[in-house]
């Protein structure tokens, strides 16, 4: 990491419509290395907890507002609109940026859930650190009882004066051992459908009432917890949107998720510019790329690779930095793809090698399996995908306008 100019140098340009495309790489040369050949990250934070490269990333870029163009300067952006966004995105693959997986929830999900739904004091009070790096944040979603049925969620809310109470658990918190914030979905009024009773809250993680218990995955990360909220008592300045319309903040929140928001960073450590991907390049010295059967599984998933980032695009460009349409399942489902494809593919190609701890592609062949069950299990984003943009008929569904306090004892 280079030494960051500061915003009122004359060669910092905030006006990227004013830049071509090398002035965009020169001022980026004064803040970050190039990748090279031999750059290797990590991915998702796969056997990793590292957080200071991350935080000193997003600190250097945050004055030009590099990392979230999109965003207003105010907040840690630079108002750039999507043609200028995609520009930087393509030429920071260029340059060495860290697997930002510990700041992924803020980046790519509650920043723009707040930028949609948040009011002007909460963008001021939580958008800049976001970009800045120095506040990590969760997504307090999934439940022991709701996992993939988000809707129907039961930690409750009930409203005292000016604060609400909480009580409840959440589970398969990520990063909540890390964050600094969490974004909560939380029942306010039982008497209404499953969808419709729901408002959604900023948590400070760190106050009474909130314990967070990190839990043990079988690549070694703990990072996912239980988090047991009891009577933590937050201001209403801390609810996001109006009571009773946290189903729609949580929609916003879960399709930037599935269109790549949670996994913003990192990656194999190629640029744009390579002929022959990291992954597969480290695969040479195996012997893998000159077995016939390897090499096709290799350039099977290689081909895989380039649809889903050719379709993810394409979808980005639809969107014209809007919220993502329900066809962000389909980028989320090409990713997992994509992660397993890869690990899978290696361990096979490395053979006995790829069963020790300290074996070519291990952590990314342990932690393969948990993709198809973070962030909406691939089945859940397949009916999205048949209901949402293919038109099929949905499955039946006797509780979307029966109480919730009712449907949840089982009366339907």
């Amino acid at each position: 990491m280079r030494n960051s100019r500061s915003a009122g140098d004359p060669g910092s340009c905030n006006d990227v419509g004013m830049m071509t495309a090398d002035d965009v790489r020169a001022e980026l040369d004064a803040l970050l290395a190039r990748r090279t050949a031999e750059t290797r990250l990590t991915t998702m934070g796969a056997g990793s907890d590292d957080l200071d490269d991350g935080r000193a990333y997003l600190a250097a870029t945050v004055e030009g507002g590099w990392h979230v163009p999109h965003w207003p300067s105010v907040h840690g952006g630079r108002d750039a609109d999507p043609n200028e966004a995609g520009e930087i995105a393509t030429a920071l693959r260029d340059y060495l940026v860290p697997d930002l997986y510990p700041f992924a929830i803020g980046l790519g999900m509650v920043g723009p859930a707040l930028l949609a739904h948040g009011t002007d004091e909460q963008k001021s009070q939580w958008l800049r650190p976001i970009a800045a790096g120095s506040e990590i944040w969760c997504q307090m979603f999934s439940e022991p009882e709701a996992g993939s049925d988000l809707a129907n969620v039961g930690l409750r809310a009930v409203r005292d004066g000016d604060e609400w109470v909480l009580t409840g658990q959440k589970t398969w918190t990520s990063r909540a051992m890390w964050a600094d914030w969490g974004i909560c979905l939380a029942r306010t009024d039982p008497e209404q459908p499953k969808h419709k009773g729901l408002t959604m809250f900023c948590v400070l993680m760190d106050q009474p009432g909130v314990d967070v218990r990190p839990l043990g995955q079988m690549n070694g990360d703990t990072h996912f917890s239980e988090v047991f909220v009891s009577e933590a008592r937050i201001g209403d300045a801390w609810r996001v949107g109006d009571v009773g319309e946290g189903w729609r903040v949580a929609m916003t929140v879960l399709a930037h998720e599935r269109a790549g928001g949670g996994s913003r960073g990192g990656g194999d450590g190629g640029s744009k510019k390579a002929r022959t991907p990291n992954w597969i390049a480290d695969l040479r010295p195996t012997g893998a790329l000159d077995r016939p059967v390897d090499r096709n599984a290799i350039v099977g998933v290689h081909v895989l690779d380039m649809i889903g980032r050719w379709t993810a695009q394409r979808a980005a460009d639809a969107a014209r930095g809007g919220t993502p349409s329900p066809a962000g399942s389909g980028a989320k489902l090409r990713t997992v793809a994509s992660y397993k494809g890869r690990a899978f593919t290696t361990n096979r190609a490395v053979g006995a090698d790829g069963m020790l701890s300290d074996g070519h592609g291990y952590i990314e062949t342990i932690t393969a399996p948990s993709m198809s069950i973070r962030g909406g299990t691939d089945e859940i984003q397949r009916n999205i995908l048949g209901e949402r943009v293919l038109g099929l008929p949905g499955e039946p569904r006797l509780d979307r306008d029966v109480a919730w306090n009712e449907s949840r004892r089982g009366l339907v």
